[in-house]
């Protein structure tokens, strides 16, 4: 399968999923880590692809949603952003609830 077609799957098929450099438990990088701790502080289950375990993914995601670095957050199969805009989603709230509204919108199509 085409790795963008391999990571546009994974996006539409998850409600939330983060491309990371690591894993939440074990970040590889500082960036990630601070994402993954936003998104497991609003307590919403969540997916993740570590980007060091699969290089055709670190190589083409860039290109997939036209954003050059990592990590990259999509919630409801669009791009929310990196590090910064969901650190700042999470300061004011709005991350729990865009989080939320993905997992009960997937919830509901079955």
């Amino acid at each position: 399968m085409d790795v963008l077609a391999r990571i546009d799957g994974q996006v539409k098929h998850s409600p939330i999923v983060i491309y990371m450099k690591g894993t939440p438990q074990f970040p590889q990088c500082g960036f990630s880590m601070r994402a993954a701790t936003a998104l497991k502080e609003c307590g919403v289950p969540f997916d993740y692809v570590n980007v060091l375990d699969d290089p055709e993914v670190f190589q083409n995601l860039p290109r997939y949603a036209d954003w050059p670095t990592f990590p990259q957050i999509y919630i409801g199969g669009e791009l929310v952003g990196g590090c910064d805009i969901t650190l700042e989603l999470h300061a004011s709230g709005e991350l729990k609830q865009m989080m939320a509204a993905a997992v009960a919108k997937a919830a509901s199509q079955g």
